[in-house]
């Protein structure tokens, strides 16, 4: 039997991109192997050599669906890989500020390393007093969609789109994002004074918690917290980062991709299901009331919020970490006890299983935070992969522009 081959090689016989082969795999064109010490792929020859001689597959297209090349983020089976790194260890060893270098860059360097991540005063001055404006209330997603146009605004060298000044506008938007929010429980969302010492660390989750929760977290709380910012970094081609990479595309600005993002990020089939988990685990005081609860939103025909996934068959691998991680830090809180009901009770029915919405309201409730802030985690992390598909997008130069399959009436002649 001849020797498999590697990615390289197997592009180069087929005249596509490496990226291309694992589209192949997924499409079922190609089989593929873990090379000896898991480092890279293996393929077929024979397999290459059909389909060199055949040419490049056509596919049906499925209702919905849109590929893009990407060298960022795979979905293969339920396992979830940033740039070929398993996300759910990096989650365990790595900052959100290591997997965003990754995601820009494809190395954990952080390019001119200076500190902590820091938007300029005049930046964060414009995003506080816009935020500040809202009415109290006001959930932390909208007030993040205020905020990134004022600090939009505060920057005179927005249009810059070389690699470099995209990853130093990245850093700067998420670090504004965090700190133009005001503290947890502030009145009118205004000032942004917080309790005790600021972080010592000054890391991005460091900084996040006291703008979503007024207690102070206990390191493995804390913990939990930037795990989740890692897992929630980017998730392939998620409705939100499509919409921010058509975005990127047509040469929007980092500000205004991240913008789009957020406008998608909201509906209640993406980010905002996390917001639905919170509200349905705050409806259940104590654990039994699991069983009224999912009872209750099955009889009004709705989907249980936070269970089950598009792209993931056997279970959501960002929710089993991110749910350990809570379970570690606080594994006798009564909030706790009542989403192992919640859970207990789906299992029961034979529902599907919980996905990284759940997981983050779990967080929250455990937490104590403020409501909405799993939808505040989801974008503060997400900005992270929203401006490295904008990357890729910046060096390709080329408009995306899907074309729509008209269904309407037929031609007609007026008369």
């Amino acid at each position: 039997m001849a020797e498999w081959i590697g990615a390289a090689e197997a592009a180069g016989r087929l005249g596509v991109k490496p990226a291309t082969l694992y589209s192949y795999v997924s499409r079922g064109v190609l089989t593929r192997r873990r090379a000896p010490g898991g480092r890279g792929s293996l393929f077929d020859p024979g397999e290459v050599e059909v389909l060199s001689r055949r040419g490049r597959p056509r596919r049906e297209v499925v209702h919905g669906e849109f590929i893009i090349e990407s060298g960022l983020t795979e979905i293969a089976g339920d396992r979830l890989r940033f740039r070929g790194l398993d996300a759910a260890q990096l989650a365990v060893e790595r900052s959100f500020e290591d997997v965003a270098a990754l995601l820009w860059t494809g190395t954990f360097a952080h390019p001119r390393p200076d500190g902590p991540w820091q938007a300029t005063a005049e930046a964060v001055a414009a995003g506080t007093a816009a935020q500040s404006a809202l009415p109290a209330g006001t959930l932390p997603l909208e007030r993040l969609q205020v905020i990134v146009p004022a600090l939009a605004a505060a920057d005179p060298l927005r249009l810059h789109l070389d690699p470099p000044a995209v990853i130093d506008a990245a850093r700067s938007i998420i670090a504004g994002m965090v700190d133009c929010l005001p503290a947890a429980g502030a009145p009118n969302g205004a000032g942004d004074a917080l309790p005790g010492p600021p972080p010592a660390d000054g890391t991005v989750a460091a900084r996040l918690w006291p703008r979503l929760c007024p207690r102070r977290p206990s390191p493995r709380l804390l913990e939990a917290l930037r795990a989740a910012l890692v897992l929630l970094a980017d998730h392939e081609l998620a409705a939100s980062t499509l919409a921010a990479r058509v975005a990127a595309s047509v040469r929007a600005d980092p500000y205004a991709v991240v913008a789009t993002g957020l406008g998608a990020l909201g509906g209640a089939l993406h980010g905002g299901a996390s917001l639905a988990a919170e509200t349905m685990l705050a409806a259940a005081r104590r654990p039994a009331d699991a069983p009224r609860v999912v009872g209750e939103l099955l009889r009004r025909g709705e989907r249980i919020p936070g269970f089950g996934h598009f792209v993931y068959e056997s279970g959501d691998p960002r929710a089993v970490l991110l749910l350990a991680q809570v379970r570690r830090a606080a594994p006798a809180s009564a909030r706790l006890a009542v989403a192992d009901a919640v859970l207990a009770e789906m299992r029961r029915r034979s529902l599907p299983e919980p996905n990284i919405d759940f997981a983050l309201a779990v967080l929250a409730g455990v937490a104590g935070m403020i409501p909405g802030a799993g939808e505040a985690v989801f974008a503060v992390a997400r900005t992270a992969g929203w401006l490295a598909h904008a990357l890729e997008e910046y060096a390709r130069r080329t408009p995306l522009r899907p074309r729509a399959l008209y269904t309407g009436p037929p031609p007609r002649e007026e008369g």
